[in-house]
């Protein structure tokens, strides 16, 4: 993974300010991308993850997310959509 990719962050917040409740759907969002490791740990794919940013949850997604898996890009961004849910390049 190079560190040039873009990324699209999802804010757990909506665009009225109000947040999105269940507050784990990040997590939810997220464990959908994973997988289990030799350790029968989960991780975390590079392209669907949770961070943390100004002390906020958010939902990080690697562009390259679009051209890989299409219909997961689509799905993520349709949530985000129907919930109203703030979102911005980094």
């Amino acid at each position: 993974m190079t560190d040039h990719s873009k990324k699209l962050i999802i804010e757990s917040v909506r665009e009225d300010g109000s947040k999105l409740r269940p507050s784990d759907w990040i997590e939810r969002l997220s464990a959908n991308m994973a997988e289990f490791g030799k350790d029968h740990r989960l991780h975390y794919s590079n392209k669907v993850r949770p961070k943390v940013i100004d002390g906020e949850k958010c939902l990080c997604i690697d562009s390259r997310l679009q051209s890989e898996n299409p219909e997961a890009f689509e799905f993520i961004l349709g949530f985000a959509r129907s919930n109203q849910l703030r979102t911005r390049e980094a």
